[in-house]
């Protein structure tokens, strides 16, 4: 049997994981990553971060935590973790560390035979004999290779490498302010003792209200008290929260079963669920409401004006929530952090301006937690015009993968890790299992017509539900009726638990797939 050259871009956690299984399979996969190490976003966060989602929620199915990590791990015991994974299952060797991909080109098709296809690649095969892809790699000393690979796998994950910067009119963005201005990329990357060396005694401003400008501003307020409050410009109102629970009731329990997802419309759900979900629709509405009341009176939410104006249903379905550093209103409460609400802002010389403040917020540095451009470095990878334009598709729709994996008109290349969910490293699992049955030959794709139809079925379920945040792909709430989707596709059982109470009842996790490609 010819062996088929395989290449996965980036060892973060679906890098690692994709190799992993491809593996399994027989197959020799290279993962080329710029860096020197595996881990993605976990190798340079600040010292303070911890796990966002629940150990149980967030692991490898065949992989359990070990006894020592316990609440919400640091970011440290995460990396231990994840290099203990890939120790493990041998995917280390397999790594070729300092070598960025740079430019990816498809050759061996014209783009006139590839908009002909019916199937996806021309056979609805992985490999389909009818081009490759050339990967040009640069290394640490910017010299390149190109290497030729029959299929591309690309791990390029969300939350990294390209900031997302927001954009001003001229003459009132950071061009015209005296202090510097960072993303809290640099400032993870410039590593905890560094940052507070660079604001200690200095006036902080920081953007966002999620995870990266929450941590960032705790830190800070650590460094540097109520003499110098960090202020936190908050464009949108957030539901941050302690813990995945409300009323000492896990998450698993309202949202992460089979009886949850028949509260909203599903991707091809049929008739008989699309009654049932229009039915239970007020169900849906009672939960998202009881959680609200609840945070509302656990948190200081109110009295800091801190109530999203969006129901706590549409954060998790978007999966745009945090969980909010312990001490965060203490410090708020305190003085060392400052909340000011601002749909809009802009820079002056002194500082910043916010929207109902008369005078500049002053500032000696501003750092954005606004998130990374994904989209964008998800087309820079690629040399061809005509990809770059294709890959991400329009900003009127969510990125058109099928099975959240597949381009229908891209071949012999797979997207793992780019839609999002509450537990990514459960779902990049999820996915890489099934992209390894797929290029294994256990089963073929449909039709690129089929696809593409499957494609806008997704894009209406995200359109609805995520709301403005529908390019996220959020798969949060539905993750049961996609992993179904995934086991049918595998020719596995996607009833996962024993007994129909406890398949309908209980949560969904990663530990119900173990062992799924071996049966």
């Amino acid at each position: 049997m010819e062996t088929k050259r395989v290449c996965v871009v980036g060892a973060g956690i679906s890098g690692i994981v994709t190799c992993k299984y491809l593996l399994s399979k027989g197959f020799r996969p290279v993962v080329f990553e710029a860096s020197r190490s595996i881990g993605g976003v976990w190798t340079k966060p600040l010292s303070s971060t911890r796990l966002q989602s629940p150990t149980p929620l967030y692991r490898f199915s065949d992989f359990p935590w070990p006894e020592s990590a316990v609440g919400a791990p640091l970011h440290c015991q995460v990396m231990e973790y994840i290099e203990a994974y890939a120790k493990r299952f041998e995917v280390i060797s397999h790594v070729r560390f300092g070598e960025r991909v740079v430019a990816l080109d498809f050759v061996g098709a014209s783009d006139e035979e590839m908009d002909a296809w019916e199937m996806w690649g021309g056979t609805g095969k992985a490999f389909s004999g009818k081009g490759v892809w050339h990967v040009t790699v640069q290394k640490e000393d910017e010299t390149k290779e190109v290497h030729e690979m029959d299929f591309v796998v690309l791990c390029l994950g969300r939350f990294s490498g390209l900031p997302n910067i927001p954009t001003f009119p001229k003459n009132r963005g950071p061009e015209v302010f005296a202090g510097k201005v960072l993303h809290s990329m640099d400032v993870a990357n410039m590593g905890s003792a560094a940052a507070g060396e660079l604001v200690r005694g200095k006036r902080v401003v920081v953007v966002g209200f999620l995870k990266s400008a929450l941590d960032v501003a705790v830190e800070f307020a650590d460094i540097n008290g109520t003499s110098h409050p960090c202020t936190m410009v908050v464009r949108t109102k957030r539901w941050n929260i302690p813990d995945f629970s409300a009323w000492g009731i896990p998450f698993g329990y309202y949202y992460f079963n089979r009886f949850s997802e028949l509260l909203f419309h599903k991707p091809g759900e049929g008739i008989t669920l699309s009654i049932l979900a229009t039915l239970l629709s007020p169900l849906r509405w009672v939960i998202s409401k009881l959680a609200e009341i609840y945070y509302k009176r656990i948190l200081p939410m109110e009295k800091y004006g801190m109530v999203p104006d969006h129901s706590f249903f549409e954060a998790m379905t978007s999966s745009l929530l945090a969980i909010i550093p312990e001490t965060f209103y203490d410090k708020v409460e305190a003085g060392s952090i400052v909340l000011k609400k601002s749909a809009a802002f802009e820079f002056c010389q002194k500082g910043v301006v916010v929207e109902g403040e008369a005078s500049p917020i002053a500032a000696d540095v501003v750092i954005f937690g606004t998130g990374f451009n994904s989209d964008q470095k998800l087309r820079d990878v690629f040399s061809s015009p005509r990809l770059r334009s294709m890959v991400a598709g329009s900003l009127e729709s969510t990125v058109p993968l099928y099975r959240e994996c597949i381009h229908p008109r891209i071949p012999h290349m797979a997207v793992i890790g780019y839609s999002e969910s509450l537990s990514n490293m459960y779902t990049s699992e999820m996915r890489a299992m099934w992209l390894a049955s797929l290029l294994d030959g256990g089963f073929r794709l449909p039709s690129v017509r089929e696809m593409e139809k499957d494609v806008k079925e997704w894009d209406k379920y995200m359109k609805t539900y995520n709301g403005e945040s529908y390019r996220r792909s959020s798969i949060g709430l539905i993750h049961i009726w996609y992993n179904d989707q995934l086991c049918r596709d595998m020719g596995c059982n996607p009833r996962r638990k024993k007994g129909i109470l406890a398949d309908w009842f209980l949560p969904y996790g990663p530990t119900d797939y173990i062992g799924l490609l071996e049966k």
